[in-house]
Parts: C-alpha cells; structure tokens; sequence
C-alpha cells in the first residue's frame, strides 16, 4: 500500500521511466468527465442512473466510492464535515502529486450528478453547472485556490530537478531531492504490510524558494462517524442498513492529509489555508 502510494506521488517511474519519458508525461487524477463528479465520490456509494431511462443498468458499478455513512445528502453536521476533510484529501493528494494534475470543473465547489455517473444524456441540472456553489461553498474554492498557488509557486511540487524522475540527487545543503518517512524520520516502512503513514521531504534546487517541503498522510480511526437515521435524507450504507442500533460505517482507513513546509513564504500561504479551513 505505502510503496503504491509512494509511486504515484512521485510521477508513476515505473510507468515511464523505461521509455524515455519524464513525470510531466504522466496526469493524474481522482475523476474525470464519466463517473462520479468528486462530491459524488465521497456521497454516494451506488450509481443512481435511472433518470437515464436506462433502468440504471448503464454507468459502471465499480465507482471505488463512500458515502461516508449515509447514501445522498444529508443534514448531518458530522457526515457533511467528514465528505468535506475527504474532498480536501483528495486534493491535495492530487496537487501533491508529481505529474500534471487534472480535476473536473466544479470539483473545488462541491458540484454534484445526484449520483448519475454517467450523464452524457442530460441537459439538465443534473449536468449544468449551478454557480451559486462558488457561494455557497466558498471556503472549500478558496482552499483549492491557495493549493493550486502553492504548486504554481514552489517549482519543487512540480517538476524538482530538471522535471526528472527523483534520484536521490544531493542539493548544496546537503538534502537529497526526496527522503521518504513514516512515523520515524527516513523510515517509511516499505515492508510494512500495516503501514498507513507516509511523508516526505523534497530538497530544493537552483536557489527555488523551497528548501524542504513536504507531505504526509496520517491514519485515523477505522469507522466513520456515527450514523443517524433522523439526519440522512438517502438510505443507510452497507453495514447500517437493516441493523437495530448500529452507530458506525463500514470499516475504512481514512487518511488525513497534513502539510509541513519549511519556507516561510509557504508557510505564511499555508497558515492562510488554514484559516480558511476553519472556517468550513
């Protein structure tokens, strides 16, 4: 899991290294234009096609989604905070990521398909753009906004030395390009079949104004939040549904995503996303 993760971040080598190619060659992303818009992702567990008049049969099944507790929106403060850290993880994961990233517009407000993963046949609100969501859902747009910058401003993130593959080239300062930890400094468990954290350091280079940035993904408990009937306006998830009494989601590893960098510039940029998550 950690070595998968690991991988990815740091531009697919074992895709394109081989050929020639360089991590600008590779895109990344978590949706794109067929299946779930991102607010989808973190909504619904089930594709929900039927006003394609299809019987719901069309769309794939495996949409490698989680409701976070209850299928459809949902008035509970709890489940809305935990969608809303989710789609926060994904993106910056995604803008973590060396390669080119790429999101579906409206992912940074939240736009939804009702849990349609397959709407080329709707002209509708189902697949319009609603523009109040840029209101309504400000502070997640200014988080993106500030995540983005981030990237643009920190050559680090995106392409580090020469836009080549890491290889534990050494700066001036003596700070390889990346060291990779886990819960102990420059050991990040790759044998570890539990590990479920993972961060990174890169060394900057050319005078850029990042000398050390990095990453982590941190775990926290293993369910979602309690589940309340009188809250969710869809149905129950998997494990509650049917179940007298049950309080919990279906069992899951839920990463945080934590960011730690060293120049103070970004730091500066970072304490204003933080405010600005605060006040989600």
């Amino acid at each position: 899991m950690i070595g998968a993760v690991a991988a990815r971040l740091a531009g697919s080598a074992d895709i394109y290294q081989a050929s020639g190619h360089l991590p600008i060659n590779s895109t990344n992303f978590v949706t794109c234009h067929d299946g779930f818009t991102l607010n989808d992702l973190v909504t619904y567990n089930d594709k929900h096609n039927d006003a394609n008049g299809e019987s719901n049969r069309d769309g794939v099944n495996e949409n490698l989604s989680w409701n976070c507790g209850c299928e459809g929106p949902t008035d509970d403060p709890a489940i809305e905070a935990l969608r809303e850290r989710q789609i926060k993880n994904f993106a910056v994961i995604l803008m973590m990521s060396r390669g080119v990233p790429m999101f579906v517009a409206g992912d940074e407000v939240r736009r939804t398909q009702k849990g349609n993963n397959n709407a080329y046949c709707q002209d509708n609100e189902i697949s319009w753009f609603d523009w109040r969501l840029t209101e309504e859902n400000r502070s997640l747009l200014r988080f993106w906004q500030l995540l983005i910058a981030a990237r643009r401003d920190f050559h680090s993130l995106r392409a580090g030395r020469h836009g080549r593959f890491f290889a534990g080239e050494m700066n001036e300062r003596g700070l390889p390009d990346i060291a990779w930890h886990g819960t102990e400094l420059n050991k990040p468990g790759w044998d570890d079949p539990n590990a479920r954290c993972l961060a990174f350091t890169l060394g900057g280079f050319e005078g850029g104004p990042a000398d050390c940035s990095g990453a982590a993904l941190v775990p926290v408990p293993r369910y979602g939040p309690a589940f309340s009937r009188g809250h969710c306006r869809g149905r129950p998830s998997g494990a509650d549904r049917g179940r007298p009494g049950a309080g919990r989601g279906p069992e899951r590893s839920i990463p945080a995503v934590g960011l730690n960098f060293t120049d103070r510039i970004l730091k500066s940029l970072l304490t204003s996303l933080q405010a600005g998550r605060e006040r989600v």
